[in-house]
């Protein structure tokens, strides 16, 4: 585990923060009061049984839903009370995202994929192509540049996903399920590599993942139950 007293300051702060879901006159209470520190440089697993709210706590710890109470701290701001734009700006700036399904743009190359988000934010196209290719050749796709997601096998294709949600060199990464579509050779290599690139630039990743196997493997354990997030060491992670 890293050692969390070189950054006494966490990226992203959770404090009792509640989700409250209502069918008819039933409310489920699928977040109770959740708190957790991410710091720079950490893989963090986020484990828990199927339906305890592993997604709903990344959608609000990435600002793409709003919690029924407690509050989210991006470097220390609290953007509970943000306006849609300035959580948008927030996204933008301070996240990166990767899903299970890489959802990549199919009419373009994996580095114009990669060199898209840059874009958006404002860079030109020579100093966003160059971070696009650095990022792509430490996934080793430097021979897959120019080429399309259906021209790329699913590793290739989550690699690119995860270049592309750090080309904006994000504080924080959020990642649902990344490895949960490929098969378990291609899912523990680009679950490395995607280690290796937590460590290498310092961004913060909280992982949600069922694969105790790659849980183990990160610096820090998350137990979602009961709408209540604990502490695991990874070790102890069954």
């Amino acid at each position: 585990m890293q050692d969390t007293a070189r950054h006494p300051r966490p990226v992203l702060q959770l404090r009792d923060v509640h989700r409250v879901f209502r069918q008819g006159d039933r409310e489920i209470h699928v977040l109770k009061g959740a708190n957790a520190d991410l710091y720079p440089g950490q893989a963090v697993a986020l484990v828990g049984p199927s339906g305890a709210g592993k997604s709903t706590l990344l959608h609000i710890t990435g600002l793409l839903e709003t919690a029924d109470g407690g509050k989210v701290y991006v470097s220390g701001r609290d953007c509970s009370r943000l306006s849609d734009a300035e959580r948008t700006r927030v996204r933008r700036v301070e996240m990166g995202f990767v899903y299970q399904f890489h959802q990549l743009l199919p009419e373009f190359s994996a580095l114009e994929n990669v060199v898209l988000p840059q874009l958006i934010r404002g860079l030109t196209w020579g100093p966003a192509a160059g971070r696009a290719i650095a990022l792509l050749k430490m996934l080793g796709l430097g021979e897959r540049l120019d080429h399309r997601p259906a021209q790329l096998s699913g590793g290739e294709q989550q690699r690119t996903a995860i270049a592309r949600a750090l080309a904006n060199a994000p504080k924080i990464v959020l990642a649902d399920e990344p490895t949960g579509n490929l098969d378990p050779g291609t899912s523990a290599l680009v679950f490395r590599e995607l280690l290796a690139l937590v460590e290498h630039t310092g961004v913060a990743a909280l992982i949600a993942t069922h694969n105790m196997d790659l849980a183990r493997c990160m610096h820090r354990v998350l137990r979602l139950e009961n709408g209540l997030l604990q502490e695991a060491r990874p070790a102890d992670v069954a």
